[in-house]
């Protein structure tokens, strides 16, 4: 069985399909066919300069690396001005808290986030 919920424009999906053995090997099959035939592309993209999103998380990193240790809020508000944007910013946020050279601790009121490497 699969799941599939979310929404197109402003009307809600929420979708459930019952798939049988048969059903998930040929989806298996042309999912495999899809990722060779992605394959030089994959390459090709692999040559290109970092996004917008790798050099975002990097200087999120940095900025992390650089402090040491920060609470939450503190490390937010910084991502935020750092991206331009709050959504963008509470993204790194829980890519950092998820990060295996970042420790976080709950702290008195806030968790603080801490360099670990």
């Amino acid at each position: 069985m699969l799941r599939i919920r979310g929404s197109i424009g402003d009307w809600p999906v929420d979708l459930t399909l019952e798939l049988d053995e048969g059903d998930w090997a040929q989806l298996g099959a042309q999912l495999g066919a899809q990722l060779q035939a992605a394959k030089p592309e994959a390459a090709a993209s692999a040559a290109k300069p970092a996004s917008q999103d790798d050099a975002l998380w990097q200087a999120a990193k940095d900025l992390l690396r650089k402090a040491g240790q920060i609470s939450g809020p503190q490390l937010l508000e910084q991502l935020e001005g750092l991206t331009g944007s709050a959504a963008a910013g509470k993204r790194l946020l829980v890519r950092l808290r998820h990060c295996a050279e970042v420790k976080v601790v709950s702290g008195a009121d806030t968790p603080l986030y801490s360099w670990v490497q």
